[in-house]
């Protein structure tokens, strides 16, 4: 079940025509889409969760998490830190969470992720580490402003700062990634992802199994 995902099929065969265009006018423009209540709902309980396990311990946020397999990851891997898990779905959620309890520093949360973002950008959260497991790619060329670096929410994902790292089967979307993060000033590191290791996600894990070549994007957001 796990071999059998095909590749990213696009109509693009590089970066967008439109990527430039569209980075530095949200680079330069504030979003202001109102935000989803059940974000707003999730964002408190997640303050009070870092209230009373330790404000002042280092946040990892894993955006995009799914069924939280690579959350939990985090939160072993990163004991001292607390770990944030987000995702829109809450069926995926609960299927994360038919497993073991969940470590005391993690935190698995209902929400969208870009508005989670901004009401973290405007409570002044500065992260350690900003992970985005295999995000969908939008692989149409239609669909630009729809992945991550086209997105309007963009500027509020470099404030949060910390270490970004971000994993995909399609080249071109961590090469847009990487453009769109170099039109801000940030440096990139972009390669294969290393292998020998055991997936950190569900996708990983599918697309591995899969043949499909794997890459992985990182960059300090700090300025």
């Amino acid at each position: 079940m796990y071999g059998n995902s095909r590749p990213v099929c696009s109509d693009q065969t590089g970066l967008h025509p439109r990527l430039d265009e569209t980075v530095r006018r949200h680079l330069h423009s504030v979003w202001r889409q109102p935000v989803a209540s059940h974000t707003h709902e999730a964002f408190r309980h997640a303050i009070e969760w870092r209230q009373a396990r330790g404000a002042e311990r280092p946040v990892i946020l894993d955006s995009c998490c799914g069924t939280g397999r690579s959350s939990r990851s985090l939160a072993q891997d990163h004991g001292a830190a607390l770990i944030i898990g987000i995702d829109q779905s809450g069926a995926r959620l609960a299927r994360g969470q038919r497993a073991d309890p969940l470590p005391d520093n993690l935190l698995l949360v209902r929400a969208e992720c870009a508005d989670f973002w901004r009401l973290a950008v405007d409570q002044g959260w500065q992260l350690a580490r900003h992970c985005l497991f295999y995000p969908n790619p939008w692989p149409k060329a239609a669909h630009l402003k729809r992945r991550w670096h086209g997105h309007p929410v963009f500027p509020a994902l470099l404030a949060l700062g910390g270490t970004l790292e971000v994993r995909s089967n399609w080249l071109i979307y961590l090469e847009e990634m990487r453009s769109a993060l170099a039109l801000a000033g940030r440096e990139v590191t972009l390669a294969a992802l290393p292998g020998g290791n055991p997936p950190l996600t569900d996708f990983e894990r599918k697309y591995r199994d899969s043949g499909h070549p794997l890459y992985q994007l990182t960059s300090n957001l700090q300025v």
